[in-house]
C-alpha cells in the first residue's frame, strides 16, 4: 500500500456518505449517479482530480434516522479524508464509476457556498502527517487476528488468518478498518485516530467489542463529533 505524495487543495469538494471510509493508501470504488456529484466529478477531473470523503453526523451506533437527517445538507463530522481519482469510466447516461485513492485526512472549520449543487469546505491538513510512515512501525498481528477471529465467529464471517500474510502491517490495519461493517461512529473513530498505533488499538477494541470480549476501558468514540 503506497500513500500518494501529492498536493491537496485548500478548497475541497466533498462527497458525504454515511458508513463509508477511505484512509490514506486505500482504494474506494464509487458509483456516482446523483447529478450534483456527477457535476463534482466532472469539475475535479478538469482540475487536480481530488475530492474529500466525509460522513454525515450520526451519533447513534444503531444508525437510526435522526430528526432532520433527511435534509438536503445534513450536519457533517469535522474530519474526512481527501482522495485522488486514479481511474474512472463514464457511462453513456453520464454516471461515473471511479476508483478513489486516499491521500490525506483533513479537518474543516468552514463550509463554503455550493458549486453546481455539491458541497465544498476549506480544508486543513496540517495536523495529519498521513504521507509519512513511522520508521520501523509494526502492528500486533497476533492480537489483531485473534480479535478478528472472534469477530468473525460472532458475525458468521469466515476468517482465514493465513491470508493476512500477503498484506503489510499498514495494509492490514487500514484495509480491515475500511472494509469491516462497523457502525458509522466507529468508522469515524478509526478515521480520527491520531497515529497508526491509535488506529490499531481502536481496531482491536472494536473487533473485541463485536466479538463479545470488549475492553471496558477502551474508547472508540470519535473526538470531533460536531
Amino acid at each position: 500500500m503506497k500513500i500518494p505524495k501529492m498536493p491537496v487543495p485548500e478548497i475541497l469538494p466533498i462527497f458525504p456518505l454515511t458508513g463509508v471510509l477511505v484512509l490514506p493508501g486505500t482504494v474506494l470504488p464509487l458509483h456516482i449517479f446523483e447529478p450534483r456529484y456527477r457535476n463534482m466529478v466532472e469539475d475535479v477531473l478538469e482540475g487536480d482530480k481530488v475530492f474529500g470523503m466525509i460522513q454525515p453526523f450520526v451519533p447513534q451506533p444503531d444508525n437510526r434516522p435522526l430528526p432532520g437527517a433527511e435534509k438536503e445538507s445534513p450536519d457533517l463530522y469535522k474530519i474526512g479524508c481527501a482522495g485522488y481519482i486514479e481511474k474512472y469510466e463514464k457511462s453513456a447516461d453520464g454516471r461515473f464509476f471511479i476508483q478513489l485513492k486516499g491521500v490525506n485526512r483533513f479537518r474543516f472549520k468552514e463550509e463554503l457556498e455550493l458549486r453546481r449543487g455539491y458541497r465544498r469546505v476549506r480544508a486543513i491538513y496540517s495536523e495529519f502527517s498521513d504521507a509519512t510512515l513511522p520508521e520501523g512501525w509494526h502492528c500486533e498481528r497476533d492480537a489483531i487476528l485473534q480479535a478478528l477471529t472472534l469477530y468473525g465467529q460472532a458475525h458468521g464471517m469466515q476468517v482465514k488468518p493465513d491470508q493476512a500474510q500477503r498484506f503489510s502491517d499498514l495494509e492490514l490495519v487500514n484495509l480491515l478498518s475500511v472494509s469491516l461493517p462497523f457502525h458509522p461512529p466507529e468508522k469515524q473513530a478509526l478515521l480520527e485516530a491520531q497515529t497508526l498505533k491509535d488506529r490499531e488499538n481502536t481496531l482491536i477494541n472494536l473487533l473485541r467489542l463485536g466479538g463479545g470480549q470488549a475492553d471496558p476501558d477502551s474508547d472508540t468514540t470519535p473526538r470531533t463529533l460536531n
